[in-house]
């Protein structure tokens, strides 16, 4: 399928994304995520073991689209709250419930629902000039997309809740300083960085991975005991996979193991 407003490439079992709306500082529309959503499926039925997305240009994401563009886009609704329903959160639920790893390439600012997008990274590579902006109060809005969740899950209340009143930009390094992001790069290797980590994950065991993605995930909202069940669980799950036996035979035979994702 050829993308109007994103673009899909993958190498080596990794698929990036970008959204491709540099004239607008890709701002999202529900047509950014209808194809964001194909070329995921389209990805995951064709083996993708690993996804990167980042943004085209001189920014990640601006966040939604507020003015209407004559191209079919006719601007936000009356009632935001719908288009939250129907776009903002089943998007966000797919990329942390994917079953592979997802590194963004924070390449330049990501502003409101996209800076949700890009801290739903496992691992999140974020450009030395780049900033992350909570702006919904600028205007009168509040953090939608998942952003309370992302933000507070890494860096507690009240600093959630000073990036969310105040509306200030965060700098790549004070947000590498609070747990924003796993680590920065210089602007024009960030792609780059994300790639890499992204082959690394693409060539571990995929099972187990997606397995720890999701464990890590609900960790951070659930009981020790809660917790507990859900290892007890997953390494049951892990400890029948074709992977964990390779592990054990290159153990054995003092060599690197070569996992499938199987």
């Amino acid at each position: 399928m050829a993308y109007q407003f994103i673009t899909a490439e993958t190498a080596d079992d990794v698929t990036t994304l970008k959204l491709a709306r540099p004239d607008k500082l890709n701002a999202i529309t529900p047509n950014v995520f209808a194809e964001l959503n194909d070329a995921i499926d389209t990805a995951l039925a064709n083996g993708a073991r690993a996804f990167v997305l980042s943004g085209e240009g001189r920014a990640f994401c601006s966040g939604a689209d507020l003015m209407p563009d004559g191209a079919g886009y006719e601007g936000l609704p009356e009632d935001l709250g719908q288009i939250v329903e129907d776009h903002y959160n089943p998007f966000t639920r797919k990329l942390m419930d994917l079953p592979v790893p997802l590194v963004t390439a924070i390449n330049g600012p990501a502003v409101g629902a996209g800076l949700s997008l890009a801290l739903t990274g496992d691992i999140a590579v974020m450009a030395k000039s780049a900033y992350l902006l909570l702006a919904f109060v600028n205007i009168g809005l509040v953090p939608d997309a998942g952003a309370t969740w992302l933000v507070a899950s890494s860096i507690g209340r009240q600093r959630a809740m000073k990036m969310a009143l105040m509306g200030e930009k965060v700098s790549a390094d004070d947000a590498l300083a609070m747990g924003l992001v796993a680590e920065l790069a210089d602007d024009d290797q960030t792609l780059a960085r994300a790639q890499e980590i992204a082959a690394r994950l693409a060539k571990g065991p995929s099972k187990a991975i997606g397995l720890i993605r999701k464990q890590v995930n609900s960790a951070v909202e659930e009981s020790l005991t809660q917790t507990l069940e859900n290892e007890r669980d997953n390494q049951r799950t892990a400890g029948f996979t074709e992977d964990f036996k390779e592990a054990i035979a290159a153990f054995g035979e003092k060599r690197k193991p070569q996992f499938k994702g199987r």
